[in-house]
């Protein structure tokens, strides 16, 4: 990240506010672009979501809590939480 001397790009007017606020100090301003979604960019929701399904229609047709445990290497109380949650 490189930093910019604000003295340099911004209008006197803002630049006289933020040293009210921030004088001498180090300000970091954020993007205004739209943060996607946790596991959007990447496809990792999708996945997840498609794998909890899967773990639900098991414990449907009567797979139990310790074997699907076992199946998807998961915890058996993240195992509850997809199925009854």
């Amino acid at each position: 990240m490189e930093y910019l001397n604000a003295a340099e790009i911004l209008p006197e007017y803002l630049l006289k506010e933020l040293q009210a606020y921030v004088d001498g100090e180090i300000l970091y301003v954020p993007k205004t672009s739209s943060k996607k979604e946790w596991g959007a960019a990447n496809g990792s929701r999708v996945f997840y979501q498609e794998r909890n399904r899967e773990i639900q229609r098991l414990f449907q047709l009567g797979f139990s809590i310790d074997t699907l445990a076992d199946r998807y290497g998961l915890a058996y109380s993240t195992i509850k939480k997809i199925v009854y949650g």
